[in-house]
């Protein structure tokens, strides 16, 4: 084995725990101008936003790149091609109505609010960076033994942002392929295979990690690459997409290693 890919969000970064600071603090402070309850405005929000997201007609191409409605929330997508800048026109707008509407459900009619929240939720998330704890200390044990890469779906304008917030990160990769400067999102074989190109070796020389079976391992499985599930919430899965290995703490992948290499 000559090569390790990761996956970046929730994989080596804990984008969930940004996401639900940033819409539980956004939330809180709508609470502190009308009574409701925080939670319930964050499940309208929630709901309304992936109901808006899918009717855009930037949506067929969100979901081929690996763009969620969440990300929507706060990502300019300064990328330079027609999808990215219709994407960057339609933004600034859903966030406003997905607040609004949210308010709504809610019993709450207060459109100025609904800005606000559109323009708060964005800033506070801006604020939050955090990798896993193992993240820095499995790279550093891996740098010098094997070519490392990192393989994520998304706009390369909002990914390189998240990992302009933790400088610390991006050295340790020999490669940085994100989804839409390729122009295909995981689980395409396309994207995998440019990947193995860049790393000069063959599927069998690498593995896979990732958090999501619907990328990262059905697209590691489709193109011969050992694919390994980090599954730290221990979610029950079914056998539609079955892992190679699942590990959940990224401290495991040494013992993936060595079954590999045996």
């Amino acid at each position: 084995m000559k090569a390790i890919m990761f996956d970046l969000d929730d994989t080596l970064l804990w984008d969930a725990r940004s996401v639900n600071e940033a819409f539980a603090e956004t939330c809180e402070f709508a609470a502190k101008k009308h009574t409701i309850d925080p939670q319930k405005l964050e499940k309208a929000v929630k709901k309304v936003a992936r109901k808006l997201y899918a009717t855009y007609e930037t949506y067929e191409f969100t979901k081929m790149i690996g763009i969620n409605p969440f990300e929507g929330f706060w990502g300019k997508f300064r990328d330079d091609t027609e999808d990215f800048k219709k994407l960057a026109a339609i933004v600034p707008q859903y966030r406003i109505d997905s607040w609004t509407e949210g308010l709504k459900a809610l019993g709450v009619d207060d459109p100025e609010l609904g800005a606000k929240l559109a323009d708060l939720f964005p800033t506070i998330r801006r604020t939050k960076h955090y990798v896993y704890d193992e993240t820095y200390s499995i790279l550093d044990s891996l740098k010098e033994n094997y070519k490392l890469l990192l393989l994520t779906n998304g706009s390369p304008d909002l990914q390189n942002e998240k990992l302009t917030g933790v400088p610390d990160l991006p050295p340790y990769f020999d490669h940085i392929v994100i989804s839409g400067g390729f122009g295909r999102g995981k689980p395409d074989p396309s994207i995998f295979r440019h990947a193995l190109d860049l790393l000069n070796v063959s599927p069998d020389e690498a593995i896979m990690v990732g958090d999501k079976l619907t990328t990262d391992i059905l697209g590691a499985n489709q193109t011969g690459i050992a694919s390994v599930w980090i599954n730290r919430t221990e979610m029950k899965r079914d056998d539609e997409i079955v892992p190679d290995y699942e590990i959940t703490s990224l401290q495991e992948i040494d013992n993936v290693i060595k079954s590999e290499t045996k």
